[in-house]
């Protein structure tokens, strides 16, 4: 499949990943042109038998698994390893996000893919990283979110540790694994050699908590709990109007004293507890208090639409669907809406997909997730296969059983630990 329209036009890779950090790497890529091979096993990746649910089909993997093709082998059979080892043979990358170790037991491992093709890049995207006392531990966001201090950071000063409302140790993991996987294949035009791309969601997650490590990095000192406001500036955080809450952002004086006319209240620019932004924020309490007595007594729109008329950073505080449904992320395309293949009797979808524009090129890539194996045999034709040899395959075991077998009998939903996403 090619896509020369899209920057990444021409690019083949083979993706071993399930859940969430691996398949979210590779469909930014997909967005973006490559041909996005996912392998799974027989009963499919874990995220087909995750709701949400629409029409049967699982949300979270329609978005994550967005322009691929599925193609099934077991690779506990050894006819399935070979297979594998075979189509990796010619693929510009593979992701895998196993527990170290589980790829090299499959025959999916680095040593093993990069002596057929030594100018392959292969990203292992795991919990810890492929080195390191907690390698081999496994690793979901939570977990990540624990141990890496985000849930610390994140809640009130005398409430308890606060699990952030999305995935992303997962998502960040991923995130990283496509620019790795991009500057690695950049590396490869100048020197013809691939590499070994080791993405760890430990080390992801701290990266990007860049202000939280940055503070650190300065004071010695763990940054400590602030709640809904900024920790080093003030006014800058959330605050309650008549019917519900928005938000400022003054980062200086200049500014400070443009809020203070703005909002009624000269006089809190010449106060001493309020002469500059460390100051403002020592005496972030009493500030507060000044303010909401303005803006409680005027709805969030009206709020919005005073400050905002001032040059006051500012906003209302939505929920997804709010920010989904506004004009900006309209023109902005976040979400497209797709005809459904097919199988799914042509139902609609609305998909997301990478957020950069290139003026260079057309608009990204966005096709619904493929049905389990769906492109198995299309695949195996591409690598020149007959119907012949295809038929033996299946009988070996390498195909796992027959698309009308797997139709008629529910996937499981339970997890292999030895071949745990992460």
């Amino acid at each position: 499949m090619t896509f020369p329209d899209l920057p990444l036009a021409g690019l083949r890779i083979v993706d071993f990943s399930r859940v969430l950090a691996g398949p979210f790497c590779t469909a930014l890529l997909g967005d973006l042109g490559a041909d996005i091979i996912k392998i799974e096993p027989p009963g499919g990746d874990d995220y087909r038998a995750v709701g949400p649910f629409a029409d049967g089909e699982s949300g979270l993997f329609a978005a994550m698994n967005r322009n691929k093709r599925s193609m099934v082998i077991d690779l506990k059979s050894a006819a399935g390893r070979e297979l594998a080892q075979t189509l990796c043979a010619s693929a510009d990358a593979v992701i895998e996000n196993f527990r170290p170790g589980v790829a090299d037991k499959l025959g999916i491992g680095y040593a093993q893919l990069s002596e057929r093709n030594p100018a392959l890049v292969y990203a292992s995207v795991s919990g810890f990283g492929q080195t390191g006392p907690e390698s081999h531990r496994p690793a979901y966001d939570i977990i990540l979110q624990a141990m890496c201090g985000l849930m610390d950071a994140t809640g009130s000063p005398d409430g308890s540790p606060t699990l952030i409302g999305e995935s992303v140790s997962d998502v960040v993991s991923g995130l990283f694994a496509s620019w790795g996987v991009l500057a690695a294949l950049l590396s490869r035009e100048k020197t013809g050699k691939g590499t070994h791309v080791d993405v760890s969601m430990f080390d992801a997650t701290l990266s990007l908590s860049a202000t939280l490590v940055a503070r650190f990095a300065a004071t010695g000192v763990a940054p400590q709990r602030v709640g809904n406001r900024h920790p080093s500036s003030a006014p800058f955080g959330a605050y309650r109007a008549e019917d519900g809450c928005y938000v400022v952002a003054v980062l200086n004086n200049k500014l400070f004293d443009t809020f203070s006319n703005a909002i009624g209240e000269p006089q809190l620019a010449s106060d001493p507890r309020y002469a500059s932004d460390a100051s403002r924020c020592l005496h972030e309490a009493e500030l507060r208090a000044c303010i909401e007595a303005w803006s409680s007594q005027r709805s969030v729109a009206e709020v919005n639409r005073i400050l905002g008329a001032a040059g006051v950073p500012v906003a209302p505080i939505r929920n997804v669907q709010q920010a989904l449904e506004s004009e900006q992320a309209a023109v902005r395309s976040l979400l497209t809406e797709v005809p459904g293949s097919a199988s799914r009797e042509g139902r609609a979808q609305r998909l997301p997909s990478q957020p950069v524009k290139f003026s260079a090129y057309g608009a990204n890539r966005v096709s619904v997730a493929p049905q389990l194996g769906e492109h198995t045999t299309e695949i195996l034709h591409a690598l020149g296969l007959d119907a012949a040899r295809i038929a033996e395959l299946r009988m070996q075991g390498a195909l796992g059983r027959a698309p009308a077998d797997r139709a008629q009998s529910p996937l499981p939903n339970v997890s292999n630990t030895e071949t745990d996403h992460a």
